[in-house]
């Protein structure tokens, strides 16, 4: 007999609500549940692989143990006893030489987010890496020093304001990042049914630029100049805004920018003066809120541009204001749940990276293996985790990994880094796992509370759920048992302990979400946790790097063009690449190009074209668009899964390139160590026949 569970679809931040039908353990149907208060029934492609990855015949059920090239299946005591066995023997010569890679998809999984550090406490390790440090933590170090809290995401308020302004930013298929705005479509739609004007700003005529009012091309990361322009300007109106007695140092920043000639920075970006202008009108006219994400995180002023953009709010007076930049308060909040984030409490041993929020640069991690030394690093423990596609000069990691003396991956897949691992742990399905969004619903345009139970029971009595599998290794590794209540009971006590004092039951009670509405205005005092209560705009480590700042000069770059990556709504990193329902249709690894690029190079739409930096060269399919500003190339991120050892069929079938192939492990923000993935310099040629 069929039956409907509610549940969210965890696979990216918009946690969107689904229904998914089912007759025993088949899945019918998987819809969008219209009484979902966030979701209000949309949903994406991507829900769809909730079904593809549950009932996936390549997705792993037992763990693997790899002995030369050959892969067996092993117990999980078998597993634990071994990997207990060797990882002892490592730390007895030398206690610095492990390390942890946390994945994206933990940040998606709030049992793995509870359990992760009984793992890194057990191997006493400091050298922890994360996917953070490849997209997002420009916004956490800017969040930090501004608000005193790494997870103090001001979020837009796009159901009340009259202009969304979005730069570097695809929420047409991200549905948000660090910002959960599932329905994006039609909230846009609702913006402008208001009288309102969606503005987006981006090298790429992007999925969002299409749907938009007006669409600015600027020069790739050359947003922290078109940023001072447009501060400058916004702090020229400021008069009409007065501001909040805690906003401090804004005409300290002011003064610093007098520097900066307005001409210069047009030139530099290619955004004109006059756009400039009306920008800063109708940011300080509001309700209105600025926003910047994946592209203006990923370069060498990252965490500068997030600075830039929070101030631009500030001065515009848009912080804390409906219809403007808001704070919502989640029923489980993560500003009394986690710290607020320090900097600078270690340093990598290789090339001095300081520590940024507990981890170093995922860039630097190559180094670190290769360099030999004390402290060197000899075993690996990847959670979730697929860092040879996701981070710089993947080809140079993958070579790294190999000379590894252990290496454990918690992971569904053999993929282009499990691959190299000596064991694969993999957990429970999607489909058997319970969800909460910890971290996510914290930054949703409504603050909500959904808690989904699991849709199946465990497909094999003997599989582990992931928390499961962290505390096998951690007991493993330190000959402690974790005694700990399990993450369900904790989500209870942080529930019961959090704004509005409802326990798990009655979460679970309404299963499409409990609705406490939208953020409100006027919390940012109450929940500031800088020591003085007080945002101090001129935060010194931003204004140091921007005092050193100058306007480059627009040169001839000798036939070079700049690489930027770009993203898809069927894609999400590179961990729905198995999906057969994803996957279907044209292909989505193409080298988008302008066609005044294209012409004098005799590249052919279509037509295969090889692509080299000063990193290695891929090639790939053409696609001649005026989608792109001239000068500027994109290639998709997430790709590459043809690597020999990977057992994805489908996605080897629909392998396309790795974008990390090109880029450089040694660019990274020095404010955040965040990877400096878009700038590279590249040339392009037909691919030789």
């Amino acid at each position: 007999m069929a039956q409907i569970h509610r549940r969210t679809c965890h696979i990216c931040e918009a946690n969107c609500g689904v229904l998914v039908e089912t007759e025993g353990r088949t899945v019918l149907s998987i819809k969008g549940d219209p009484e979902n208060p966030l979701s209000r029934g949309h949903i994406c492609p991507k829900a769809t692989a909730l079904q593809d990855l549950q009932d996936d015949p390549d997705r792993l059920r037992k763990p693997q143990k790899r002995v030369g090239d050959t892969w067996h299946e092993i117990s999980w005591d078998q597993a634990f006893q071994e990997i207990g066995t060797r990882t002892r023997a490592i730390l007895a010569r030398d206690p610095a030489g492990t390390a942890t890679y946390i994945g994206n998809p933990n940040a998606h999984s709030y049992g793995n987010a509870l359990n992760a550090h009984h793992l890194t406490k057990a191997l006493g390790t400091k050298n922890q890496y994360s996917a953070s440090t490849v997209d997002q933590m420009p916004h956490q170090v800017a969040n930090l020093l501004l608000f005193g809290h790494a997870s103090m995401f001001p979020i837009p308020d796009i159901d009340r304001t009259q202009t969304l302004i979005i730069i570097g930013g695809n929420p047409m298929a991200s549905n948000g990042s660090v910002w959960t705005v599932p329905d994006f479509r039609a909230r846009v739609r609702e913006l402008k049914a208001r009288g309102g004007q969606l503005v987006v700003i981006d090298p790429r005529r992007t999925e969002t630029a299409k749907i938009a009012d007006r669409h600015l091309f600027i020069q790739p990361t050359s947003d922290a100049f078109f940023l001072i322009a447009l501060l400058k300007a916004v702090l020229a109106l400021r008069p009409l805004h007065p501001l909040a007695d805690y906003i401090t140092g804004l005409d300290e920043v002011a003064a610093m920018l007098s520097r900066f000639d307005d001409a210069a920075c047009s030139a530099a970006t290619s955004v004109s003066p006059s756009d400039v202008a009306w920008l800063a009108d109708r940011l300080t006219s509001g309700p209105a809120a600025l926003y910047g994400r994946l592209g203006i995180a990923t370069q060498r002023h990252g965490t500068l541009n997030a600075w830039l953009i929070a101030l631009i709010n500030i001065a515009a007076g848009q912080l804390d204001r409906e219809g403007g930049t808001v704070f919502p308060i989640p029923a489980l909040d993560t500003l009394a749940m986690l710290p607020p984030g320090s900097l600078g409490k270690h340093t990598s041993r290789v090339s001095g990276h300081k520590s940024v929020l507990g981890e170093f640069p995922a860039a630097a991690l190559a180094e670190e293996i290769e360099t030999e030394g004390r402290g060197q690093i000899k075993a690996l423990f990847v959670v979730a985790g697929n860092p040879v596609l996701s981070t710089p000069n993947g080809t140079r990691l993958d070579k790294a990994l190999e000379s590894l003396e252990l290496m454990v991956s918690v992971d569904m897949y053999r993929n282009a880094t499990s691959r190299r691992a000596h064991y694969i742990l993999p957990p429970t399905g999607p489909l058997e796992r319970d969800h909460y969004g910890l971290f996510l619903l914290p930054m949703a345009v409504r603050n909500v509370a959904v808690y989904s139970p699991p849709t199946f029971s465990r497909e094999n009595p003997e599989s582990l759920h992931d928390w499961e599998i962290l505390r096998g290794l951690a007991q493993a590794i330190s000959g402690k048992p974790v005694q700990e209540p399990t993450p369900r009971e904790a989500l209870d006590g942080m529930l019961r302990s959090g704004p509005y004092k409802i326990s798990l039951a009655e979460v679970e009670a309404a299963p499409s979400g409990l609705d406490f509405g939208a953020p409100m205005p006027g919390v940012l005092p109450e929940r500031l946790r800088s020591k003085d209560q007080t945002v101090a705009c001129a935060v010194p480590s931003f204004m140091e790097v921007l005092a050193a700042l100058h306007v480059p000069q627009v040169e001839p770059r000798d036939g070079k063009l700049t690489l930027i990556g770009r993203r898809h709504l069927r894609t999400n990193n590179s961990w729905l690449a198995n999906s057969r329902r994803l996957t279907k249709g044209p292909n989505r690894c193409t080298l988008m190009i302008h066609p005044d690029d294209a012409g004098p190079l005799g590249i052919e739409h279509g037509a295969a074209a090889t692509v080299r930096s000063s990193s290695g060269a891929v090639t790939l399919p053409a696609e001649v668009t005026e989608d792109m500003i001239p000068g500027t190339v994109s290639i998709p991120h997430g790709w590459g899964h043809d690597l020999p050892g990977m057992a994805m069929r489908v996605a080897k079938a629909h392998a396309g390139v790795s974008a990390n192939a090109l880029t450089e492990s040694d660019a990274i923000d020095p404010l955040s160590g965040n990877a400096a993935l878009s700038g590279v310099l590249v040339e392009v040629e037909p691919a030789a026949a």
